[in-house]
């Protein structure tokens, strides 16, 4: 196909640059050409942060990066950087917090900022319209002002930098507290949030509403120690109605990035790794509690939706699904009574159209999005006649929409996000016991630790097999995790020692020796306008926040009491941002909660492939404990016992199970009536 525009992001390998390769706009990646170019000329930069699966970014990209004549006044008054954000999480990160203190709420994508040759932000905002609409300036009348500002209004332009950089580093560089780490941290933030609690349709506040993961695995540990029933019950009735709603897709499973609507109906169409990563852990943690089998459904058709459309052939894990096709968000997804009757008949199509909410209006643009919100609170028996009736059917309906034509998917393999999922997939077999979820996790292992990971080196993304950019904090510590989880899962010395090895060269890169924590990016990283320090989470859990769950569990593991400091260490760095924001601090809350309550050390004695041995660990993960970490004594082992395992024999030659908790080790146990009451 000839094209009548082509820009330097041609010789990109990222989806998302890739897609705007051909606007008329004289894009540069960001890098030494552009930045250098813009000192020269001194001439601002106009950056623009995306992703490919990002809606409002694709509406943008035809509205104003399509247009000739906005291309025109972008290429000649700035200096025009597209940025992937799910490759440079480290500028997404300064620019949207600057862009937020402009704006004065929370940011988004598309990210559009301005920025001095130097890098420094003096103005931004999110998506602009091409005329004036929802109380925004047009884009191009915006650019016109943009640029006389910075040609003759310099003294104004200094005042906003200075203000944003100051906010910048102060964001950037939280400082340790000497206020006690107690539960109050955990009480006080779930209070907090469930002041917010919908309790109608579950979820906080009204829509958008998003299905985050780290709260309500606060709520959880928080009904867990302290039986606040309330806590508990918003999780498990918000679980129920996010799985209920068009946000779920209930044909080929996993979840849309979120809801437009207080209702959990109408999504944004995109899939993105690590919402349904996270969210198979939730519902995990759902069925633990409750054994309800609708939560246990959404974890099995998830991880079979990743299996089908998420695994590249060498076994790395995609980054999203588009939420349009054809150009028109949501096509892939919707239905029409007469296409679902033509599928399935007149009777069994009228029995699927009732329960799905299929009617001839329709709840999205004229068509139906499949929900079973009207359903949800049908009882238990007409849920099981539900099912039994409308599975074959649903199975009907997936066929037939598989020709359609699929949203565009990002094939960019990033190792933090892939983390993520394998930690899912260890957690759904270590519960569920399904072996295929295990060869799916350790398949992306081996891709992983072959393909990104060179010479102590962590690639943040892997394309055509090259691994490619400096990988960040998240990378480094969720893939750690995931390593950890793969050793609980089989007890294969490799996976502890290659944990072991991945925190150190961590620890070497990202700590901060002086204040405690770890940087957003390596020592050896390009300099920033600021190197940032967080303890937040975003749409996925802080990189801080997992590394000091990794350090605790480390410090289980092998009793090396540096591993437990440096945990310390990170929460007291992080005590006031919990302490102020207990919602967006989620993830180090669930780790202090670990660090306070201390974790049943569970040690197995045994033969890691006896029958017995694996039942015994089956039922261990199926119980409700978020604080346990699992230590095999195995002859075959060729690392140190942790001191908590030394000494510990079998009884009578068979598997047997210790449970200790505050340096008290429980009486030996064989049978699981007798493990019970000790978890």
């Amino acid at each position: 196909m000839k094209h009548e525009y082509t820009n330097r992001l041609i010789d990109e390998t990222s989806p998302y640059l890739l897609q705007h390769a051909h606007n008329p706009v004289d894009w540069y990646p960001w890098g030494a050409e552009a930045l250098d170019r813009a000192k020269t000329e001194n001439t601002p930069i106009l950056l623009s942060i995306g992703y490919s699966a990002c809606h409002w970014c694709h509406v943008m990209e035809r509205e104003s990066f399509e247009n000739p004549a906005t291309a025109t006044l972008m290429n000649d008054n700035f200096i025009n950087i597209k940025v992937d954000r799910e490759e440079r999480p480290d500028l997404d990160d300064i620019y949207q917090k600057a862009v937020q203190a402009f704006i004065g709420r929370g940011g988004g994508w598309p990210l559009t900022a301005f920025l001095t040759p130097e890098q420094e932000p003096f103005y931004g905002g999110t998506y602009f319209p091409p005329v004036p609409r929802y109380k925004m300036p047009a884009f191009p009348d915006l650019l016109v002002g943009i640029a006389e500002a910075y040609r003759d209004k310099q003294s104004d332009v200094r005042q906003n930098i200075q203000q944003v950089m100051a906010g910048l580093r102060r964001i950037g560089a939280p400082q340790p507290s000497d206020a006690p780490l107690d539960t109050a941290l955990v009480d006080d933030a779930v209070k907090g949030f469930s002041s917010f609690y919908e309790p109608v349709d579950g979820g906080f506040g009204a829509g958008p509403k998003f299905p985050t993961a780290q709260p309500f695995q606060l709520a959880l540990r928080h009904y867990q120690r302290t039986r606040t029933e309330s806590s508990r019950d918003m999780t498990l009735h918000s679980i129920r109605k996010i799985a209920a709603g068009g946000v779920y897709d209930h044909l080929g499973g996993g979840f849309h990035r979120y809801s437009v609507d207080s209702k959990w109906l109408v999504p944004h169409f995109e899939k993105m790794l690590y919402d349904n990563a996270q969210l198979i852990r939730l519902y995990l943690d759902g069925w633990r509690l409750t054994q309800t089998f609708r939560f246990r459904q959404v974890v099995e058709e998830t991880l079979e939706y990743v299996r089908r459309e998420m695994i590249s052939p060498e076994g790395g894990f995609y980054t999203a699904q588009d939420a349009d096709s054809e150009g028109v968000e949501g096509k892939f997804f919707v239905w029409t009574p007469e296409e679902v009757n033509a599928i399935l008949g007149p009777e069994l199509g009228a029995e699927m159209c009732r329960i799905y909410d299929v009617t001839e209006s329709g709840n999205f643009e004229g068509k139906a999005i499949l929900n079973r919100i009207a359903s949800s609170d049908f009882d238990e028996k007409e849920m099981d006649r539900i099912e039994v009736l409308l599975n074959p059917a649903r199975k009907q309906l997936l066929a037939a929409r598989e020709p359609r034509i699929k949203p565009q998917r990002d094939d960019k393999i990033l190792a933090g996000w892939n983390g993520l999922m394998i930690s899912g997939a260890l957690d759904a077999y270590q519960t569920l016991g399904n072996p295929s979820y295990l060869v799916m996790a350790e398949n992306a292992l081996d891709f992983l630790f072959t393909a990104a990971y060179k010479n102590g080196h962590l690639y943040r993304t892997v394309t055509n097999g090259q691994g490619k950019l400096n990988g960040y904090l998240d990378d480094y510590a969720f893939l750690a995790a995931a390593l950890l989880d793969a050793y609980e899962s089989t007890f294969n010395d490799k996976y502890l020692e290659g944990a072991r090895e991945l925190t150190a060269v961590m620890v070497e890169r990202f700590w901060d020796s002086r204040a405690g924590g770890c940087f957003f990016t390596a020592n050896n990283h390009e300099t920033l306008i600021q190197r940032m320090k967080s303890g937040s989470d975003g749409p996925i859990p802080s990189g801080n926040a997992v590394a000091a769950m990794n350090f605790l569990r480390l410090f289980s593991l092998t009793g090396e009491q540096t591993y437990h400091d440096r945990a310390e260490q990170t929460f007291k760095l992080f005590r006031s941002e919990m302490d102020n924001n207990g919602y967006g601090s989620a993830a180090m809350l669930n780790a202090l909660d670990f660090y306070l309550e201390r974790p049943k050390e569970i040690v197995i004695v045994g033969d890691r492939t006896d029958p017995s041995t694996k039942d015994l660990l089956t039922r261990i993960h199926s119980t409700y404990i978020p604080n346990k970490v699992l230590i095999l004594v195995d002859e075959n082992s060729a690392l140190p016992l942790p001191p908590i395992a030394q000494g510990k024999s079998s009884l009578d030659g068979k598997p047997t199970v210790y449970v200790c908790h505050n340096f008290t080790c429980s009486r030996p146990v064989t049978i699981w009536e007798d493990l019970e009451p000790l978890l």
